[in-house]
């Protein structure tokens, strides 16, 4: 039963005893009805002992909602006295209660030991507004009262009777009292209210409280407002997408170009690109999706997006760094070219004990048919790498390098990046095939382009016009080829490593011929085991129906014979063949070489020179002849360039200061005329090294002094007759060994171009290093004693001097040639 006990305290107030709920997140205020429901087994024994004590029971909320035993400590100070309405038992463990709340009251004391709690309360009614606060308490009622129509603007959900109830009120009590009872606010501010005693300070917290909801609920209004209009929005989208769907599907219009962008979305995802490279294509990928898929636009986006996709970004073969396997498949596949071979040996060891170290562009440099080509394909089998080939001869657009801009109809990517995507590796050998032979105009300069491709230290980031994104070429080992450097830029050369390969020797051919080009042919031709060629009848297919520096034309030239012994073959006329010496000339026909022009005997006047070509070197004769009674007109013929001919003006100049030295007569210059002629007309010639050649016919044809003609000599002379360094050695001798010339006369300066010559070579012809004419005339003519000629020049009848020069000066240095 409900106790009630009277306690006269200190102050003449009483202190009331009454069974006390504790509830949890719900604040009662006087003169407010309200319902809860009660599971707490205290709860409902305090609830039962106010239904038979008087109905009267004290409300007051708890600090902590999760505390299920609340003491003193975890109840707030003030709560309410209310008055029990009606009781409805749910079941044994839930009742549901209607009270109404009476009079504020503060807790005292708590008493938690019996069935129920038991609360020692004090009356604490709010303290009225003074007089003097009438005005401001008005003025609170009436800013109250406008933000709660602004609240309820926002909230439209308050039931009419509660905005009833509120704007028609006057009372600042009942305001106070109403307002946090019925609207939605949290418990802590609603205790918050009921924990003040002053009215004036109640109307002021509870407008602060209406002002911050307004606020809140305006920033609710519009985040809702904006979700949903982006909601009606996705949603008007998708209809619209649907209906698009169902109209391209009437129209047998199979598109769908939402779906496409989703699969280039992902595909571009998996590949792992750089930030740059797949921000770009998921952009276009999502302009593709807003696009009808029977536009022009979207077909240029699908192409563009195809290529980017089918690069082989992540693709790259492992590099086999086996030297000894490198060392067979060359050897295997190609006969000498031994510089080559070791280099590519040098490159291959470097990178097994740097891997990461920058693959540096190599340049194969030589006349055709010598086997650049099909080296940098043997170099890609020894690597274990992907072979890419794309011929630069005749490119004259710098977009063909670089690709052209999408802006452009029939738009593509450069020649690289196709390289690339065909090889289907990111680290491929990619040769770059006659680099030498790139042109320019007004569309650009190719070379220009490669300048970027081919540095190691910018490649990492290359850019094609057509992409526009970044790929990387730094592990692309690239092998250029050319017949002549001096047609290559000079900057683009600079960053390139030149290997230079030379003609093959006689013999070289022979075993390249019998190892290689044979047997490919007689597979080819069907006559495996059927057709044998003699080791005599290759020779003669090289010596007299070829004549090069590569062996394309013996090739072609064995390809002939076989066809034709296949044609006997498949006639029924033999079974088998075999083409020995004797039957080349009935095969072929007489010998296709026209024997070189150049003196076979010694002769006045006439020089034996060398020259170097694009395709090997050759014999350079030249002749000089003397006419007497003349003008003193010198004529130069043969078709020689500017340089050679200064070369032969100094050449007159140095025989004209040295008359008395050689035995003539220097008038001889102002009454006679001098012809010198390179033969072969037809040909152009130009350059300085014939100028050695032109002064020894010269000074033979001015001395009478025969030149001996299994000598040949090459060097440029100076005014004062020193003789100069030249280029081309390796081919010049070449041809001198191909000739059956003895000796060749060489400047001094270029002996350690000795050390680049073929064996053979060095081990038939004698080489003679000389530093001036002097020297070089002691080794090329006959001694001036045994000259009998040489008076029919003098114009005075004395014994011409004899020139110290009889016996020869320059010497062998065969025996310190490298060999």
């Amino acid at each position: 039963m409900a106790e009630k006990v009277k306690v006269k305290l200190k102050s003449g107030s009483d202190v009331v005893r009454l069974p006390a709920i504790a509830l949890r997140g719900l604040v009662v205020f006087p003169s407010n009805v309200i319902h809860f429901e009660v599971g707490r087994a205290k709860s409902i024994a305090a609830i039962e002992s106010a239904m038979t004590g008087g109905n009267s029971l004290f409300l007051i909320t708890q600090k902590d909602m999760d505390v299920d035993s609340p003491g003193i400590e975890d109840l707030y100070s003030y709560g309410v006295v209310a008055e029990v309405k009606q009781i409805l038992r749910v079941s044994d463990e839930l009742v549901k209660v209607i009270v109404e709340g009476r009079y504020r009251a503060k807790l005292i004391a708590l008493d938690t030991e019996g069935d129920y709690l038991v609360a020692s309360t004090k009356s604490a009614p709010v303290r009225p507004v003074r007089a003097e606060d009438s005005p401001r308490a008005e003025a609170l009622v009436r800013s109250i009262k406008e933000a709660f129509e602004k609240f309820y603007s926002l909230n439209p959900r308050i039931p009419k009777d509660v905005i009833y109830n509120i704007i028609t009120g006057d009372s600042a009590l009942f305001l106070s009292e109403y307002i946090p009872a019925n609207l939605l606010f949290k418990y802590e501010d609603k205790q918050e209210i009921l924990n003040t005693s002053s009215l004036l300070s109640r109307l002021e917290k509870i407008l602060a409280l209406l002002q911050r909801e307004n606020e809140i609920l305006s920033i609710e209004k519009d985040i809702n407002e904006k979700v949903s209009e982006q909601m009606d929005k996705n949603q008007r989208d998708y209809y619209l997408r649907e209906q698009m769907r169902a109209i391209a599907g009437e129209l047998d219009e199979s598109e769908d170009t939402r779906g496409e962008a989703e699969k280039y979305k992902e595909r571009i995802l998996e590949l792992k690109l750089g930030e740059e490279a797949e921000e770009k294509l998921l952009k276009e990928a999502d302009r593709l999706s807003r696009m009808q898929g029977s536009s022009q636009e979207a077909s240029v986006i699908r192409t563009y997006l195809d290529t980017c996709l089918d690069l082989p970004w992540n693709t790259e073969t492992v590099d086999n760094l086996d030297i000894n396997n490198a060392a067979q498949t060359l050897d295997r596949d190609h006969y000498g070219l031994k510089k080559v071979k070791e280099r590519i040996l040098e490159l291959l060891s470097v990178r097994k004990l740097t891997p990461d170290v920058k693959s540096q562009i190599i340049c194969l440099v030589g006349p055709p048919g010598v086997g650049k080509t099909s080296i940098a394909h043997s170099i890609a089998e020894a690597l274990g790498r992907k072979y890419a080939r794309m011929s630069l001869g005749g490119v004259r657009d710098e977009a063909e390098i670089r690709g052209h801009r999408r802006t452009y109809i029939g738009a593509m990517p450069g020649k690289l990046i196709s390289a690339i995507s065909t090889s289907k590796s990111r680290n491929p050998l990619l040769l770059l095939d006659e680099i030498d032979k790139l042109a320019s105009d007004f569309r650009g300069d190719p070379a220009a382009a490669l300048l970027e491709a081919l540095d190691p230290e910018q490649n990492k980031t290359f850019k094609d016009h057509y992409l526009d994104i970044p790929f990387d070429l730094s592990d692309v080992l690239f092998i250029t080829t050319a017949n002549d450097t001096s047609t290559i830029p000079r900057p683009l050369l600079d960053r390139m490593d030149v290997i230079e390969l030379g003609s093959y020797t006689r013999v070289e051919k022979f075993n390249i011929a019998k190892r290689h080009l044979l047997p490919k042919q007689l597979v080819k031709n069907g006559l495996k085991g059927k057709v044998r060629i003699t080791d005599g009848a290759l020779y003669e297919l090289i010596d007299g129906y070829t004549q090069e520096a590569g062996v394309r034309t013996l090739e072609r030239t064995l390809t002939e014979v076989l066809r034709k012994c296949a044609k006997s073959i498949a006639s029924g006329e033999k079974e088998k063949i075999t083409v020995g010496v004797q039957s080349l000339e009935k095969l072929l026909g007489p010998k296709r070489n026209k024997p070189s022009y150049f003196s076979k005997a010694n002769e006045v006047g006439i020089a034996n020179g060398l020259a170097w070509t694009s395709v090997g070197g050759e014999i350079l004769p030249i002749e000089v002849q003397i006419v007497e009674k003349g003008t003193g007109k010198l004529e130069l013929t043969g078709s020689l360039g500017d340089v050679m001919k200064e070369s032969a003006r100094l050449a007159i100049t140095y025989a004209k200061a040295r008359a008395e030295q050689y035995g003539y007569d220097v008038s001889i210059f102002k009454d006679a005329d001098i012809h010198i002629h390179a033969p072969e007309g037809a040909i152009p010639k130009d350059g300085p090294s014939a100028g050695i050649t032109l002064t020894t016919a010269l000074i033979s044809v001015l001395s009478g002094r025969p030149v001996h003609s299994n000598v040949a000599m090459t060097g440029e002379i100076t005014l004062h007759g020193n003789v100069l360094p030249i280029g081309g050695l390796k081919e010049k001798s070449m041809a001198a060994y191909r000739e059956g010339m003895q000796t060749v006369i060489i400047p001094k300066d270029n002996l350690p171009d000795l050390y680049d010559i073929d064996d053979e070579v060095k081990q038939n012809i004698k080489f003679v290093p000389v530093s001036t004419l002097e020297e070089a005339f002691a080794v090329s003519m006959v001694p001036a004693a045994k000259s009998p000629n040489k008076s029919r020049l003098k114009k005075k009848k004395e014994t011409p001097k004899k020139h110290p020069i009889n016996e020869p000066k320059g010497k062998s240095l065969n025996q310190e040639i490298p060999q």
